[in-house]
């Protein structure tokens, strides 16, 4: 059984909250054997496609319907099960999947202390400069727990950022498998037990907290709570 989700996330925009899949992920990832995978553009969703014809067994993945922007190339590897560490850091470790991966790689070079991108998302530059390692966990299920708690050892402060709900998605799986195999200082960027609305779907992302500047400010908070 291969099952595509389309219309992921609040970005559908002006469709509204009878469109917008928020929970998805949460339901799907607690079956038993199913593998769930949230790409991050269009090329990494073309890698997806042909990896779920491959593989035996249930498999679902979601897909947003706005244009994004193209992060990855045909020859960037996808490896079911992988995550892979597209900016490397010592300070913090952003962990992301879908296209809310942009808006990550965007916050780390603004706490970078990239003056021109703040200026762009009308945002301070920042005082102290945070090193940010960023994550694309395009694989929700089955996680690589290997990757994530070895950057969380090394950055010891860990946000995750997702276009659904921060219950039951990747924040709750990251949470659980840091919980068990590397406890570190935790923020979620998602939406907050609410549904979403009709709207521009950047102005939905702010209003929802899950713009570049509640990606800077939650990696801020998670950084300030390191032991």
């Amino acid at each position: 059984m291969k099952v595509v989700g389309a219309h992921g996330g609040i970005s559908v925009g002006p469709d509204g909250a009878t469109h917008q899949a928020l929970e998805d992920i949460a339901m799907v990832r607690v079956l038993p054997n199913i593998v769930v995978v949230v790409p991050c553009d269009k090329e990494q969703t073309k890698k997806v496609t042909l990896d779920a014809v491959r593989h035996t067994g249930p498999y679902y993945f979601r897909m947003g319907r706005e244009k994004t922007p193209v992060i990855t190339t045909a020859k960037t590897p996808f490896k079911l099960g992988r995550a892979d560490v597209y900016r490397k850091g010592k300070d913090a470790t952003i962990i992301a999947c879908g296209p809310l991966l942009y808006e990550a790689l965007i916050a780390a070079e603004i706490l970078a202390g990239n003056r021109r991108l703040a200026i762009s998302y009308k945002l301070k530059a920042v005082n102290s400069k945070v090193d940010v390692e960023v994550i694309n966990c395009h694989t929700i299920k089955p996680l690589d727990v290997n990757t994530i708690a070895a950057s969380a050892k090394k950055t010891r402060a860990v946000v995750t950022v997702e276009e659904h709900q921060i219950t039951g998605g990747l924040g709750g799986a990251v949470s659980e498998a840091l919980a068990q195999h590397q406890p570190t200082p935790m923020e979620f960027v998602g939406m907050r037990d609410c549904f979403g609305e009709s709207g521009n779907p950047e102005e939905l992302l702010e209003k929802y907290g899950m713009g570049v500047k509640d990606i800077v400010e939650a990696v801020i908070r998670a950084v300030r709570r390191k032991r």
